[in-house]
């Protein structure tokens, strides 16, 4: 969620630099407001900077797709390989290092000697048990069996 707000904030940053060159067309509006001296001044500043203004809305919306698609992307790389499981019996945890060639479909719990299964849907003890889903499911995001 913090991501979100931090693409948002350039996101939103684009769209105001996007739109500060067209203050001319809200001159009218500007001069019953504040005055025409206010009216003419915003609008020589906003003729005379608006290749700025483009720019800065460029690079935000540039940034702003980079974080959100291409950044996302990216983050496929090595598989965290440790994972704590926990037995469902027991309660008792260890952090083992997950296979990365193979799923595990057996785990015996140390403590109690309970021989764990994947539940329903899951490929591996890890997916049901750990704390980090298995090495082939960060990667490929499907079950790997």
């Amino acid at each position: 969620m913090n991501q979100e707000k931090k693409t948002s904030g350039w996101l939103v940053s684009g769209l105001l630099a996007l739109f500060a060159p067209f203050i001319c067309c809200i001159g009218p509006i500007l001069a019953l407001v504040f005055g025409a001296g206010a009216a003419t001044s915003a609008i020589a500043f906003s003729e005379q900077y608006s290749w700025l203004f483009f720019g800065v809305a460029l690079v935000s919306f540039g940034y702003a797709s980079w974080k959100l698609f291409l950044k996302k992307s990216q983050k496929i790389g090595q598989p965290i390989r440790q994972s704590m499981l926990t037995c469902p019996h027991c309660g008792h945890q260890k952090t083992e290092t997950m296979p990365t060639d193979a799923c595990q479909y057996f785990y015996e719990c140390e403590n109690c000697k309970t021989v764990l299964k994947p539940l329903a849907g899951d490929c591996c003890v890890y997916c049901s048990y750990g704390t980090v889903k298995c090495p082939s499911i960060q990667i490929g995001g499907e079950n790997c069996c």
